[in-house]
């Protein structure tokens, strides 16, 4: 049975990709809906790019929700030194025509987790957190109705890719992330420990455009575009896909592994501001609240994103 899931996302090369490879696969997710939120790039972009990416797979009818435009508390911090200037920069897209929904993304999750059976949805933020800590502040009992959060987001070896200490989408909103990870709700988080151990390279990439369609050569072109700051930055052959990890996981559980441990957020030190500071080694006495993931078989991660994407037109 399809597990049900709402994406929430701040489109992104990788965003893209994720949402692709959810509606490639609705014998095991259901998607029930794609919230927006600011991080990559404003609101405006990210909600223009989950619908470009919803035509792009021929699918129209998802409805697709703009949310908060900003952090909880703080300024909005943008990636477009990462992403472009529109968020999904390399091939050219097209307008999307389909609407964006009237109801503000932190509604639809909060009606929507009332509506549906308790237990039975599951969360999938991808970026800033803040649609989800405030439906959680605006609507605190439905933490109990969540099934599990599946989250990208901090590392704990390699820590900061936006800081030394910090991780892009945690550090952004790292209150809307303290909310969260003390939501009492399952969650699951796929680190940068573990999205780094899954690189492009140019086979990958290659498969992509072999598809021979518009969406594997939208993936190729945005991988292309996506790669060359990490391969800059890192020096290392390609880039991180990070955001699919989430979706594969529901696919595929067995494709990571990792450690339920004690995972607190830092809101307050200007040095390590957003930092996920993970007790991997069990050094205190914090009850476990996350399942943070570790390693990832890299190559079968590749071959599910080829196969299904390879589904869409």
């Amino acid at each position: 049975m399809a597990r049900k899931i709402i994406i929430d996302t701040d489109p992104g090369q990788d965003d893209a990709v994720a949402i692709l490879l959810a509606l490639a696969s609705p014998e095991d997710v259901d998607l029930l809906g794609i919230t927006a939120v600011a991080g990559n790039v404003p609101l405006p972009l990210t909600e223009r790019n989950a619908r470009i990416v919803c035509e792009l797979a021929g699918r129209p009818d998802v409805k697709v929700f703009a949310g908060c435009d900003a952090p909880l508390e703080r300024p909005l911090v943008t990636a477009e030194h990462v992403h472009g200037k529109t968020g999904l920069d390399g091939p050219p897209m097209d307008e999307p025509t389909m609407p964006l929904q009237a109801q503000h993304a932190v509604d639809f999750i909060t009606e929507t987790l009332r509506r549906e059976p308790a237990g039975s949805v599951t969360l999938c933020p991808l970026g800033p957190l803040t649609n989800i800590a405030a439906a959680l502040q605006r609507a605190p009992e439905i933490a109990e109705r969540v099934q599990e959060i599946v989250l990208m987001g901090g590392a704990y070896f390699e820590v900061g890719n936006i800081t030394p200490a910090a991780e892009f989408n945690i550090y952004v909103d790292p209150e809307a992330a303290d909310i969260v990870f003390h939501s009492g709700i399952p969650l699951t988080v796929v680190p940068l420990d573990t999205t780094h151990k899954a690189l492009t390279t140019k086979p990958r990439i290659d498969a992509f455009r072999a598809m021979g369609t518009k969406v594997g050569d939208s993936v190729a072109a945005w991988t292309d575009f996506f790669e060359r700051f990490d391969m800059e930055k890192y020096g290392a052959e390609g880039a991180p896909l990070h955001d699919p990890c989430v979706i594969a996981h529901l696919i595929d559980p067995t494709l990571m592994t990792g450690r339920h441990v004690n995972v607190e957020i830092e809101t307050s030190s200007e040095l390590t501001l957003g930092m996920t500071v993970a007790d991997w080694w069990r050094v205190t006495d914090r009850a476990p609240n996350a399942t943070f993931m570790g390693d990832i078989d890299a190559e079968r991660f590749y071959a599910l994103l080829v196969e299904r994407i390879g589904r869409l037109g």
